[in-house]
């Protein structure tokens, strides 16, 4: 087969076998390309339209007690300038933002085990109270299957947890020895069987990934059936073991995001701000590719510098909620519109 039939089997069945994933990714021509972003396009408009959903990103805490390879506020990473906000500061970012029309927001941090149960669960309550029309996701790392229950009790609608690589010696080789993906699958399991809308998702380009790893993650989350995946390039931070690797490339990125709209056609899939890291217009791009939300950043503008991940990430600009006007046109000027709604998974299957 060559690739337009393969892109066409991938649409029709949802998966492909080993052999023909490994030709689809490292075989691409510019007419394969416009023929996969053809094709995810449609399939992404058959559930969710020409809507682009927004969620409001509040990062909260960057204390971590993990130690990723990769990542810049890793526990060892003595010269990031950590922060916390307080009850107050998060529910007035809510607020701001509610007004400007988001109604999910994004409680990302770093794995913060000052930050207790009890609290969380009144932060979440406060926001639900307050807002009740609007969904609340977490994106906070591993916790045990107690504090899962306690946040969704509490009133949280979706958890963002991505497994990063479901091979273990991949997995291995970004983390340190206390992480396993055992344990990341488990908690992935246990969000599902609670109940939460989740989200699984990996780097593109991450160091040391091979074409097979990324093939083992399509059958993954082929398998797992997450609601939602969060896919954006790896992007190097100069404070990490990891700051001489190459950064992912925008082709990867972007074709990733094509194949994975084939497999997961309804899934909730983001635009990520690392991909409009890399290319002023990476955004508008993963649209055009198959995605469907954008995450603006709603944290107080003193600490937005200090939540670094990986290096040059937008912190001023379109990625501020004071320019999310700028960020409307970015979205319109690819063809679609951005929506005042919470933006849930699209569960009904549709045939494509």
């Amino acid at each position: 087969m060559n690739n337009k039939e393969l892109i066409k089997k991938l649409r029709e069945q949802r998966s492909l076998e080993r052999d023909e994933f490994r030709k689809l990714l490292t075989e691409m021509t510019e007419d394969d390309e416009e023929f996969l972003y053809k094709n995810s396009r449609e399939v992404r408009e058959r559930y969710y339209g020409k809507d682009v959903y927004i969620r409001g990103l509040i990062e909260f805490t960057n204390y971590c007690r993990r130690d990723c390879l990769y990542c810049g506020i890793r526990a060892s990473n003595k010269e990031c300038q950590r922060y916390r906000l307080t009850h107050d500061e998060i529910m007035d970012c809510a607020k701001t933002g509610y007004g400007l029309g988001f109604r999910t927001f994004v409680m990302q941090g770093g794995e913060d085990m000052t930050i207790s149960d009890d609290e969380m669960c009144r932060i979440i309550s406060d926001l639900k109270t307050d807002h009740p029309d609007c969904a609340v996701t977490l994106s906070i790392g591993e916790r045990e299957r107690e504090s899962y229950e306690r946040y969704f009790t509490a009133g949280v609608d979706r958890f963002l947890l991505r497994h990063e690589s479901v091979t273990p010696e991949h997995y291995s080789s970004l983390h340190t020895a206390s992480q396993t993906i055992e344990k990341r699958l488990r908690c992935l399991n246990d969000l599902k069987e609670i109940g939460y809308q989740t989200g699984c998702g990996i780097m593109i380009g991450s160091p040391f990934q091979t074409v097979d790893h990324i093939i083992n993650d399509l059958i993954f989350m082929k398998e797992f059936q997450p609601h939602m995946v969060g896919m954006g390039p790896f992007i190097p931070h100069a404070q990490t073991p990891f700051k001489d690797k190459p950064a992912g490339s925008l082709k990867d990125t972007l074709h990733m995001l094509g194949i994975i709209r084939l497999i997961l056609p309804n899934v909730l899939l983001p635009a990520t701000t690392a991909l409009g890291t890399i290319v002023p217009n990476g955004r508008e791009l993963g649209l055009l590719a198959g995605a469907n939300v954008v995450m603006p950043n709603l944290s107080p503008t003193a600490v937005r510098a200090k939540y670094t991940l990986y290096d040059g990430k937008i912190s001023t600009g379109a990625e501020a909620a004071e320019c999310l006007a700028d960020l409307k046109e970015r979205i319109e000027s690819a063809g679609y519109e951005l929506a005042v709604a919470r933006g849930d998974y699209a569960g009904q299957d549709i045939s494509l």
